[in-house]
Order: C-alpha cells, then sequence, then structure tokens
C-alpha cells in the first residue's frame, strides 16, 4: 500500500484525486501523524508539496527519505518533498528570483522508469533543488530549473520540482511511479 505524506500543498487534494483515479491502493495521512503509524506497512512512499516551513515537518520527512533508503521502499517527493529528499541526502535549495507558476515543459535527459521525451509540468514554488550530491543522478530539466526529476543512486527513489498531479504527463508519471515495487 502507498503512503502518501500531506504536508499542506493546496495541490494536496489533486494528488489524492488523481491516485485515486489511477486505482492505487493508499492511504493519505498528514505528516504530524506519521509518528503514531507503522511505517512498516507501506510499500511506497509520496510525499506531497506544502505551504510553508514546519521544523516538525522536515524532520518527520527527512526520517522518512531514511527509512525509504534503509527498507528499499520506492519514494517520489514532490516540490517540497523533492526538496527535503536533496536536503536529507546532501543536496541545497536556494530562493529563486522569481517564482514560477504555471505548465512549463521538461525534457527528459536519461532513461527511467518514470518518463521519456519531453513532458508537461505543472510549476508552483519558489525554491528550487540547486544543488545535488554526486549519488543523485539528474533525470530532467527545464528552462529555470536544472533538477526538475532526479534520482537517488540506482534506487527507486526519485523527487520532482514540479507537480505531477496537475497536468497529464505527470499524470503518467504518477501511475508509472506507482507500479514500481
Amino acid at each position: 500500500m502507498l503512503l502518501v505524506v500531506d504536508n499542506g500543498s493546496v495541490y494536496t487534494s489533486s494528488l489524492l484525486k488523481c491516485i485515486q483515479e489511477l486505482n492505487i491502493n493508499f492511504e493519505s495521512h498528514v505528516f504530524s501523524n506519521i509518528s503514531s503509524l507503522d511505517i512498516d506497512n507501506y510499500s511506497s512512499i509520496i510525499l506531497s508539496g506544502r505551504r510553508k516551513n514546519n521544523p516538525e515537518m522536515n524532520i518527520v520527512n527527512s526520517k522518512l527519505v531514511k527509512h525509504s533508503l534503509e527498507d528499499d521502499k520506492p519514494l517520489l517527493g514532490i516540490c517540497y518533498g523533492a526538496e527535503i529528499l536533496a536536503l536529507t541526502l546532501g543536496g541545497t535549495i536556494k530562493k529563486m528570483t522569481s517564482p514560477r507558476h504555471g505548465l512549463y515543459e521538461i525534457d527528459i535527459t536519461k532513461d527511467n522508469p518514470l518518463s521519456s521525451g519531453k513532458i508537461k509540468g505543472f510549476e508552483s514554488h519558489s525554491y528550487m533543488i540547486s544543488k545535488l550530491d554526486s549519488s543523485f543522478t539528474q533525470i530532467a530539466t527545464s528552462d529555470d530549473c536544472k533538477f526538475e526529476i532526479f534520482q537517488y543512486d540506482n534506487t527507486n527513489i526519485f523527487g520532482t520540482q514540479f507537480h505531477p498531479e496537475m497536468s497529464s504527463d505527470g499524470k503518467n508519471l504518477l501511475e508509472k511511479f506507482s507500479s514500481i515495487k
């Protein structure tokens, strides 16, 4: 079963609707309730975006990143989820000169199990991943964001700077992620 961590993004309801439409077996829990769960009961994890910074949220999401890595569980970090993935495993983020909002073209630069070619991704962020640890592989890029999609080592741990739940190409990416075992 997939665990969707609700970090308070305005797009979380769209993410949950998209996952329901894909007939994926999942549960969604607010980040502050994660400590009461047995996370070993979940086969994969999605970390949603967020609205505002919260130190407790950062701690909970970092622990989930480490758990996924230690237990070899697929993980997809979306927007903030991708940023906390990068930060937890040695990357950095920075404030953008101007926020991005809307559909943008994303170039897939490396073969991967999530997408190929050019896709449209919905962006809504004012921070971006600026550097990744050498264990990460860049999978996709856009005009303003170098790390639109990235993967940790040869694991099934991925980050997307954009919100896949908000475009048809992104929904295809979510469907492919959900089929990874």
